[in-house]
């Protein structure tokens, strides 16, 4: 299989709904497509110590980030029968209910699709070095823990 092309999936800020249905209209002229899968993960306002997290800022080592990524997206198309592939995630400040990571994905069937999104957003989060601060009302903040 033909490795594919690098891409830099961070954006400045957050992922705008715009950008999303761009993407998404971007594939009605792919007609070997017969399912797609999204996943959104959007920033929370969690209240940590009775103090509200109204943002997060994310910081990335993002060369390594970015060929980890790549790994991801070249492992998932070697074990899952996908058509297309798009992931993006947030660098700096993403105000809560603002979303941070879009992960797409596109087969011919939808369990492959299903089953390759989920798994490509859990190595994303288990394996990239991709930090967030989770800032609070009164400008503190504390190191973002992830949760399973």
């Amino acid at each position: 299989m033909k490795e594919k092309k690098k891409h830099n999936v961070f954006i400045n800020g957050p992922i705008t709904p715009e950008f999303i249905a761009n993407s998404i209209s971007k594939h009605s002229t792919k007609t070997d497509i017969g399912a797609h899968d999204i996943f959104l993960g959007q920033v929370r306002s969690d209240v940590i110590e009775d103090k509200t997290v109204v943002a997060i800022h994310y910081e990335a080592y993002q060369e390594m980030a970015d060929e980890l990524m790549h790994e991801i997206r070249e492992a998932a198309f070697a074990k899952y029968n996908l058509v297309c592939m798009h992931i993006y995630h947030s660098l700096g400040v993403v105000k809560a209910g603002e979303i941070c990571l879009f992960v797409f994905v596109s087969s011919k069937h939808r369990k492959v699709a299903f089953e390759a999104c989920q798994d490509i957003v859990e190595q994303i989060k288990a394996m990239t070095p991709i930090w967030g601060k989770e800032i609070f009302e009164d400008d503190s903040f504390v190191w973002k823990e992830n949760q399973l």
